[in-house]
């Protein structure tokens, strides 16, 4: 016991002399999740739109006004003709434009059928879904505002018929933010890259320097040298996760719903897994570069776009969604998600556990016996 103390000691010391490993360890996680909690996000903001306005009336200038004011869209140009439409949307400048045709107000009062034309960039196909969904909901409200005014305005009776209406209640998520939804996957995220990384790096620099030969040669037994190499890692990785959450609770504002220790337990074996891949990818690579590269393109792309982090794993082909069950990431997003979204404890997330349980067992046990036939 004494040795793998002093083993962990070792491993600790030559992490604080490494002032670019230190800075790794605690900078970086934070830097990643402020900025990609703010990039990584599917809300559509401040669209900028132009708007072509051939009834130039009262009506019109009112629904123009509904669209700036519901805080999606920006009138950055007003037009009278089609070519300039079709000149900003090409040059990037605009996303949406508006056509409103003449008649507009006077078939309102008419109580006439009225057609909008709305022109959307389609190159970037979800903003394009997003806004003109936005936009139909802005014209449906300012449309149905317009027949209510209307019939007071000539005092007409309308017959109450049967319909069936919806109540929208939204939890967990009330204000449908994706970055509330979005911020623990890239905690999960930052626990991949600075483990893996980490121990993938660490074991190789130490082949590289000709220290682990060093130590192959003491009277350490290798299993006492995997548990002194691993116990480090576990540790920084267990203060990183607690960095990246106090940074998500007082930065972003998102509060674990769930209970924290069942968020450190299953924490706590995915830890194990990325450490277990590391550990692997050391005893494949003989140099840092070469585990770096390994890592990333190995390990860190399939997991990210597998995961379901990037991408739903619904709409993937049937076969991608098979390998996907492969990825320890896809057990620890759902994980994360249900405990600090939804509150979710082990009785709703145990089949998750148990699979990424023996999964990291798996990947742990088979990588250390690699490295120790590598050490023999």
């Amino acid at each position: 016991m004494k040795v793998i103390i002093n083993l962990i000691i070792k491993e600790l010391i030559q992490v604080k002399r490494d002032p670019k490993l230190f800075r790794i360890v605690l900078i970086a996680p934070v830097l990643q999740l402020i900025l990609l909690g703010y990039a990584a996000t599917l809300d559509v903001e401040n669209i900028s739109v132009v708007v072509l306005d051939q009834d130039k009336t009262f009506a019109s200038r009112q629904l123009n006004e509904k669209l700036t004011s519901s805080g999606y869209f920006n009138i950055n140009y007003y037009t009278d003709n089609y070519d300039e439409i079709i000149e900003l949307i090409n040059k990037g400048k605009v996303f949406t434009a508006l056509v409103i045709p003449k008649d507009f107000e006077k078939k309102i009062n008419r109580r006439e059928t009225v057609q909008l034309q709305i022109i959307c960039d389609g190159s970037d196909g979800n903003k394009a879904g997003i806004s003109v969904g936005y936009l139909q909901g802005i014209i449906s409200s300012y449309t149905s505002k317009i027949l209510m005014d209307v019939r007071d305005k000539y005092g007409l009776k309308t017959i109450n018929a049967g319909s069936i209406t919806s109540e929208v209640r939204v939890w967990y998520n009330p204000d449908l933010k994706t970055r509330n939804f979005m911020v623990p996957s890239v905690m999960a995220l930052i626990l991949v890259v600075t483990t893996t990384v980490m121990m993938a790096m660490g074991v190789v620099k130490e082949r590289e320097i000709g220290t682990l030969e060093q130590l192959i040669v003491t009277p350490i037994k290798p299993f006492q040298l995997i548990i002194g190499k691993l116990i480090p890692f576990v540790i920084i990785g267990f203060i990183d996760f607690l960095i990246v959450v106090t940074v998500m609770v007082l930065w972003f504002g998102i509060a674990v719903r769930g209970d924290f220790l069942f968020l450190l337990f299953t924490s706590f074996i995915f830890i194990m897994s990325t450490l277990g891949l590391g550990l692997f990818i050391s005893t494949i690579s003989k140099t840092q570069q070469q585990a770096m590269m390994v890592a990333m393109f190995g390990i860190l792309m399939p997991m990210i776009y597998l995961s379901g982090f990037a991408f739903p794993i619904e709409n993937m082909p049937q076969l991608i969604q098979y390998i996907t069950y492969a990825i320890p990431l896809r057990y620890y997003i759902t994980i994360l998600r249900g405990i600090i979204l939804k509150g979710t404890g082990f009785s709703g997330l145990w089949l998750e556990t148990l699979i990424m349980f023996l999964m990291g067992a798996g990947l742990l046990i088979l990588s250390s016996l690699r490295f120790r036939r590598k050490l023999e």
